[in-house]
């Protein structure tokens, strides 16, 4: 048996870093299974779901390091959960329902006032031929309910029933089925919501595995039920923690949640924020990994802690640094040559200790071909004309700086700040920034005796 996951997203709007933990979560233990990765898009919520959306999503994953096997969508399998759904009505599992939602809720209500639990009664399973056609003459279109195990014949009579999975995130997990409604499959307008065509995929699919955030734990007992109803082999279920605000918010499209198409916007590297996003809210350190399979060695689904996965932006800076200070020049080429950065590898291996991002390397370039000139100390005007004095023959390498400078401190007395900064800033225009004895060779004799003028 191959072992087959799959991710689900509805092509409603961009991914954001909610998303990208249990795309990672998919995507790692498929790696280190030798498995199969399944792209699923959601896309039955018509009026919001869309093309655009659907090819950013695509794009989103390539760019984490996510390459799935298959993808499809669910706007093409209607005639399946058609089928599905005939299935379950031809076994008596389905049945029509005529409530508004105002009437559902007053009933819920009327329950909680009780101190009962707002479970649906099953009204709708009294109602009869005429009465059906009755509601439909006053233009009421029927939902239809998936009719749970938890009865002995009666459904007006019903029993605890018990439904327990192994689950390899959260362990042993138990749900009364009779703690629950009868959930709603398919909509007054004929839309299905995501249950059943979810079930149907998996089981059209092979999925194997089914990994997705603990939100959906108390879905799973009614999932269950549909695939035993279908006789269908379920998958096994784990149900991670769910990435949430530094405050504990959850992260949502809705709520203006971190995008990745905007992460990747502002340079941060993809093995950043897939270490960030998998490694919050586990056992493991936060660290970066360099490549996928990396990752996948470092945490696997046992490692998940039960509480929140709190994710901090402000985590990504210093983690993508420790990536970008150990990117090698072939790594990065074509990405500096998009920006405009020249100096080739001597140029990337003096300055990338002093980069956040890849994106930083243009600051240093332009200190380097192009700087913004400094106000000169009063102070240091004579000292900079005699440094253009001194300026060593060509040709330079990492050892003129050294050479230049013992040269001028032996002569000036200066020393520390005072004989190292006044050049920094008249040859670069930085008060700081990456070793000069690496970036003076790449400004050049002429170039200094300029600046230093």
């Amino acid at each position: 048996m191959t072992v087959t996951v799959r991710f689900a997203p509805s092509p409603t709007g961009f991914l954001h870093i909610g998303n990208a933990r249990p795309a990672l979560m998919n995507w790692l233990f498929a790696l280190r299974e030798g498995g199969r990765f399944v792209l699923r898009y959601d896309d039955t919520d018509r009026e919001r779901s869309t093309a655009e959306f659907a090819q950013a999503i695509g794009e989103d994953l390539a760019w984490l390091g996510i390459h799935p096997h298959e993808s499809f969508r669910q706007s093409d399998r209607i005639a399946q959960y058609d089928a599905a759904a005939e299935r379950l009505r031809a076994a008596g599992l389905l049945y029509p329902c005529y409530e508004t939602a105002e009437e559902l809720e007053r009933r819920r209500g009327r329950a909680r006032a009780l101190g009962r639990p707002p479970v649906y009664d099953r009204a709708a399973l009294k109602l009869s031929d005429e009465d059906r056609a009755a509601l439909e003459a006053e233009g009421r279109k029927p939902h239809w309910r998936f009719l749970l195990p938890n009865h002995d014949g009666d459904p007006f009579v019903t029993r605890r029933a018990e439904c327990s999975w192994s689950d390899l995130c959260r362990g042993e997990q138990t749900i009364d089925l009779a703690s629950l409604s009868d959930p709603v499959l398919i909509r007054a307008d004929g839309t299905y919501l995501y249950t059943l065509p979810s079930i149907v995929d998996d089981i059209a699919s092979g999925i194997t595995h089914v990994i997705r955030g603990e939100d959906h734990v108390a879905n799973t007992a009614v999932q269950l039920a549909i695939f035993k109803a279908l006789e269908a082999t379920p998958p096994v279920f784990a149900h991670h923690n769910l990435l949430t605000t530094v405050s504990g918010e959850g992260l949502s499209k809705r709520k203006g949640a971190l995008s990745l198409r905007s992460l990747r916007e502002a340079g941060f590297e993809p093995m950043a924020v897939a270490s960030l996003a998998v490694l919050s809210g586990t056992s493991h350190s936060i660290e970066p990994a360099e490549t996928m399979a990396a990752l996948a060695d470092m945490v696997s689904l046992a490692d998940v802690s039960r509480s929140a996965a709190k994710f901090n932006p402000d985590d990504l800076r210093p983690l993508n640094a420790r990536l970008v200070h150990r990117l090698p020049f072939d790594a990065v080429a074509d990405r500096l040559q998009a920006l405009g950065v020249a100096g080739g590898a001597a140029f990337w291996e003096a300055v990338r200790e002093n980069c956040e991002t890849v994106g930083d390397a243009a600051r240093w370039w332009r200190a380097v071909s192009d700087p913004q000139p400094m106000a000169v100390e009063p102070e240091d005007a004579d000292y900079l004309a005699r440094a253009a004095e001194l300026l060593p023959p060509d040709p330079w390498d990492d050892t003129t700086w050294g050479t230049w400078t013992g040269a001028l401190k032996a002569e000036t007395g200066r020393k520390g700040k005072s004989l190292f900064l006044p050049l920094r800033k008249a040859l670069t225009g930085e008060a700081h920034g990456p070793d000069m004895k690496a970036l003076l060779p790449l400004i050049g004799r002429r170039n200094s005796a300029a600046r230093l003028s």
